[in-house]
């Protein structure tokens, strides 16, 4: 096995699969399997869910909403999000946590570090919503955060693409795949890995990213398994 343990990232988009928008239960419900699947194996795992399926604090602002409470919405969905995740993974059998960087009891217990550890290391799925907690931090930010927080071995990038490319491989059909590449070419090139801020924390912090496509079912073992399938991101 690669990794003893693990930070999921998971976009709040792909969350909304064929319907375009909130929470479409059969891509929930494939995450949630994809996800046992490898608790079963014994890994450790944090997750951090996006929420841009159900509100963007970015493109509210960008319709009026004040800035401040648009990043409030966007990490409230986060927790929406994180509940249905949640849920799917204990119709299933695998015990979670649902930690929430804002106090919001009973929905999930406040965040602590040493919270999320002690419910891995006894076999939980721990989910981490409301991002930071502050405004102006994405999810991605957000998830640099929390992986460095919690000692992950890795971040895991689930996205609907299988690695970073020369350019947006859904735009352009020129676009080559890297199969690793350092933090400081992501930035220099400007590469939409994860925005600027997340990207430099991982780099100081030395926490690599594997960036795959999650929305294959079964492609979360083959990275836990060694399989080259996606990106390495690294110093």
């Amino acid at each position: 096995m690669k990794f003893k343990r693990i930070l999921l990232k998971l976009s709040g988009e792909s969350l909304q699969g064929e319907q375009g928008y909130g929470i479409d239960v059969n891509r929930l419900n494939d995450y949630a399997r994809q996800i046992k699947e490898i608790a079963d194996m014994g890994v450790e795992i944090g997750i951090v869910i996006g929420g841009g399926n159900i509100f963007r604090g970015l493109t509210g602002a960008g319709k009026g909403f004040d800035r401040v409470k648009g990043d409030q919405m966007g990490m409230c969905a986060t927790v929406i999000n994180s509940l249905g995740l949640s849920s799917a993974l204990e119709a299933i059998g695998q015990k979670t946590k649902v930690l929430t960087a804002i106090r919001m009891e009973p929905i999930g217990e406040f965040y602590t570090k040493w919270k999320a550890i002690e419910a891995m290391k006894q076999g939980q799925v721990v989910i981490m919503s409301a991002g930071t907690g502050n405004p102006y931090f994405t999810t991605d930010t957000g998830s640099s955060l929390r992986g460095i927080e919690i000692e992950a071995d890795v971040m895991l990038k689930g996205t609907r693409v299988d690695g970073v490319y020369t350019a947006d491989p859904e735009k352009d059909p020129t676009a080559t795949k890297f199969h690793d590449i350092t933090y400081q070419e992501v930035i220099a090139k400007g590469l939409k890995v994860m925005d600027v801020t997340a990207t430099a924390m991982c780099m100081q912090n030395n926490l690599p990213i594997y960036v795959f496509n999650m929305d294959i079912v079964g492609n979360l073992k083959k990275v836990m398994e060694g399989e080259e399938i996606g990106t390495l991101v690294h110093n």
